[in-house]
């Protein structure tokens, strides 16, 4: 099966309207940035996004927010975008916001093919409404579904021509378990190599997950919010 494909626009050509995508990366760092820029000129919609985060305004999956091709967000961390929070206060954004280690767990669940799973946290705020509640040693515990996606999309450092990825430190979070909970999983890669050139003790996800691959360039690798200390 050959896997390589020529850029973005191929390799996310198939993905339709309404369409349950996971994006890849932490904040800002690692994500997926051609495979979003193509879906824009793709111009589908009615996309629900599972990813840690809703983007900047110019830039990640802000660029999806901003021209409406999305439906639902299904996020952790979604504090650094003014028309994120325009539209949710509107009442034009569907959102789900769910905590960080659950959401990180829900999509190590669906890669592990585990349906549900109980874990604390959330217990007694708004994440519970409608869930059930069971106890443990005295404590209760919310049931979260795990979460699966029609397309897994993630960007890695290293890839191969058979689709064995190789992920930088921060940009492990969430890729490396959403490469495994997609239907059909889509990696982008700083660097394309052949077969043998990666240390197979290095791969950190097993190319038999991953279906599509190019090397994308001239990435931006921005930050949310530049901090710098006061002399």
């Amino acid at each position: 099966m050959k896997k390589v494909v020529a850029g973005a626009d191929e390799a996310i050509h198939d993905i339709p309207d309404n369409a349950v995508l996971m994006l890849g990366g932490f904040g800002l760092c690692g994500i997926p940035e051609h495979a979003i820029d193509a879906l824009t000129r793709l111009g589908v919609r009615g996309l629900t996004c599972i990813s840690n985060n809703a983007g900047v305004d110019d830039f990640g999956l802000g660029l999806l927010l901003r021209t409406r091709q999305i439906k639902k967000m299904i996020s952790s961390y979604v504090g650094e975008n003014a028309e994120f929070e325009r539209q949710l206060l509107a009442g034009e954004l569907e959102v789900d916001l769910v905590p960080q280690g659950t959401l990180a767990t829900r999509i190590q669940m669906a890669a592990m093919g585990i349906p549900a799973f109980y874990t604390p946290a959330g217990y007694g705020t708004e994440v519970a409404k409608g869930k059930e509640v069971r106890e443990f040693g005295g404590k209760p515990y919310l049931m979260e579904h795990a979460l699966h996606a029609d397309f897994a999309i993630v960007k890695a450092w290293k890839g191969d021509t058979l689709g064995n990825l190789v992920f930088r430190k921060t940009t492990r979070n969430f890729s490396t378990s959403m490469a495994k909970a997609g239907n059909i999983t889509i990696a982008e890669v700083e660097q394309l190599v052949e077969p043998g050139e990666l240390d197979p003790d290095h791969v950190h996800v097993a190319g038999i997950y991953v279906h599509r691959i190019f090397q994308g360039s001239h990435y931006a690798k921005r930050i949310e919010r530049r901090t710098v200390r006061l002399q």
